[in-house]
């Protein structure tokens, strides 16, 4: 009797792809929302017009440097254009840390690498800086709050959407500018790696 082969199953879809799947649709049902158009939308962050066509459809892959200007633009925390799990969720073991001079970090780079990226949760750390400095190079985007950071002889505060970068050589310190915890997003890498932004918002 013929052996009749079976067809094999499809692959169920990793759980970083679902979540990058739904990347495109929740962009577009975003700049429905807003009632912006592609023209419109290119403008304020400069990225092309092709590219988030590109992104929306899926046939783009997202990455922080693009997701980062949308962000900003449509005033919305990065994890709501990810989708990304509640920190803590076991599935993914996003486990809050604490930070040693207050406050709380949670690392969202799974592998190691040169470049490692972490959730901060800041707190007032009073009026008096604390300045320290190290081998390396840090990029903050401030999510929510507002963030006060002392890097050499500059004070400055920063809100949502700003971005600080710096070699970590020099020295610096970071706080809450208010009563409130400030949100950040930091990327950091050893000594002489830098971020390659591609896309920049426009001036």
């Amino acid at each position: 009797m013929a052996h009749t082969e079976q067809p094999k199953a499809a692959p169920l879809p990793s759980p970083h792809q679902a979540v990058l799947d739904e990347v495109g649709p929740r962009l577009r049902r975003l700049r429905a929302q807003r009632g912006l158009s592609l023209a419109a939308l290119a403008a304020t962050t400069g990225i092309s017009k092709s590219t988030l066509s590109r992104l929306e459809s899926g046939q783009r892959r997202p990455s922080l440097e693009l997701l980062l200007p949308l962000a900003s633009a449509y005033g919305v925390p990065l994890d709501d254009l990810v989708g990304a799990p509640e920190v803590g969720d076991p599935r993914v073991r996003l486990t809050p840390r604490p930070l040693r001079n207050g406050g709380t970090f949670v690392p969202l780079t799974r592998t190691p690498g040169p470049l490692q990226a972490y959730k901060l949760l800041i707190p007032n750390r009073g009026t008096e800086p604390d300045l320290r400095s190290h081998d390396g190079y840090e990029w903050l985007y401030v999510l929510d709050g507002r963030l006060r950071l002392v890097l050499g002889e500059h004070d400055l505060v920063l809100g949502p959407g700003e971005v600080a970068e710096w070699d970590t050589k020099v020295q610096h310190w970071f706080s809450s500018a208010d009563l409130r915890p400030v949100e950040v997003l930091s990327l950091f890498g050893r000594q002489g790696e830098r971020m390659h932004v591609r896309a920049k918002p426009r001036a």
